[in-house]
């Protein structure tokens, strides 16, 4: 790539984000593949001695749990099986991870997390408080989803989504997704002689989201190119650069700085880090669709007032998360609600005037306001 940003150097990055999926870490028998970490290791330590923060997002307790269980489907037929693997893995990965940063002079912490602790704003402060403590002090954190109490539910799936979100938690400046394709191709380059890499990505428009690959190649992962967009669409609105590159050679970061291949989706203007926590959440429980007046309103700043409101879908309270899309289906902001889903159906299409004699009273005058609305 031409971009100085290639390689994401210590010189322009300062606090650095890396993920690392299961079959990257875990070899098929279901042992950590110690030697390519190794490589990785090597990796954080050159960057950490260039003045570059790291921070990793591992993936892999599973696929170690589950052989040390001898449970089937590496530990993820049930999700009992996936709790119980996970249990037992997260020892092991964070006793290699420990004892590898060790050999470099390097103190490691562990952070467990559920998509709750960064859905619910409080949490999502203390871990930022907690991340940002751990820089100060030298230490390279070792984060992964706590998946031995996370459900589906209450859960991200993928490491991808989770790397996002720590990246805007810990305000870094980049977040790496090391995969087994070394960036976003037009098309999935495992099928298609004829896909093409693109190495820059400057904004994440229905194009680029239609190139993405739902599928995970190696069986045990949980993520696919559809997950890394979605991640990307998280760092670069809290403004954060996102790139993916091939995590199958020996030490890849210095791999990619060398002249190696990869995307590079760049970060958006933030928003500010209220803004970017609302942009970035992943639990939404309603949706308002707007008409055209209100949507180029919404463009210029504006709150959204209950008379540019078309429909509104799901069952939400006060003070919930609540998607705006336009008439197209576009989701165009995202925000925190001022009336419950039964009080907006009531008043959408409606003049703020209107409310008392639809509602009984008049409390508020408009929908979402625009201090608790991200743009998109």
């Amino acid at each position: 790539m031409t971009t100085s940003l290639s390689g994401f150097p210590p010189a322009l990055v300062r606090r650095l984000v890396i993920k690392i999926g299961s079959a990257l870490l875990v070899d098929p028998a279901g042992e950590v593949r110690v030697d390519w970490l190794r490589t990785l290791v090597a990796d954080v330590a050159a960057r950490k001695a260039a003045g570059q923060q790291v921070i990793i997002v591992s993936s892999g307790a599973i696929a170690l749990g589950a052989r040390r269980l001898k449970l089937p489907k590496g530990g993820r037929g049930s999700l009992e099986d996936a709790q119980a693997a996970a249990a037992t893995g997260q020892i092991a990965l964070s006793q290699c991870w420990a004892s590898l940063l060790h050999e470099k002079g390097i103190t490691a912490a562990q952070m467990l997390v559920t998509l709750d602790d960064l859905e619910h704003r409080r949490r999502y402060l203390n871990a930022s408080a907690t991340l940002e403590r751990l820089m100060a002090l030298d230490v390279v954190p070792v984060v992964n989803e706590n998946d031995s109490v996370a459900t589906a539910e209450i859960r991200f799936g993928d490491n991808d989504r989770l790397a996002a979100r720590i990246g805007q938690a810990a305000r870094a400046d980049a977040v790496v997704l090391l995969s087994d394709v070394d960036g976003l191709y037009t098309a999935n380059p495992h099928a298609d002689a004829n896909a093409m890499l693109i190495e820059r990505i400057e904004r994440i428009d229905a194009r680029i989201a239609a190139m993405a690959d739902t599928g995970s190649a190696s069986g045990m992962g949980s993520g696919g190119m559809v997950s890394k967009i979605q991640a990307a669409q998280i760092a670069t609105g809290a403004g954060a650069h996102l790139a993916i590159i091939s995590g199958k050679v020996d030490a890849p970061l210095s791999h990619w700085a060398n002249g190696g291949r990869g995307s590079i989706f760049l970060a958006a203007e933030s928003q500010g880090a209220r803004k970017g926590w609302l942009s970035g959440r992943l639990t939404v429980l309603g949706r308002i669709i707007v008409d055209a007046g209100a949507e180029a309103a919404l463009g210029k700043g504006n709150s959204l007032l209950p008379a540019g409101v078309a429909r509104v879908e799901g069952v939400f309270a006060r003070g919930d998360v609540v998607d705006i899309l336009s008439q197209d289906g576009r989701v165009i902001a995202r925000g925190l609600t001022e009336y419950d889903s039964e009080a907006a159906a009531k008043i959408a299409g409606r003049r703020s005037e209107d409310i008392p004699a639809l509602l009984g009273e008049m409390s508020r005058t408009v929908l979402v306001h625009r201090d608790h609305m991200a743009m998109f």
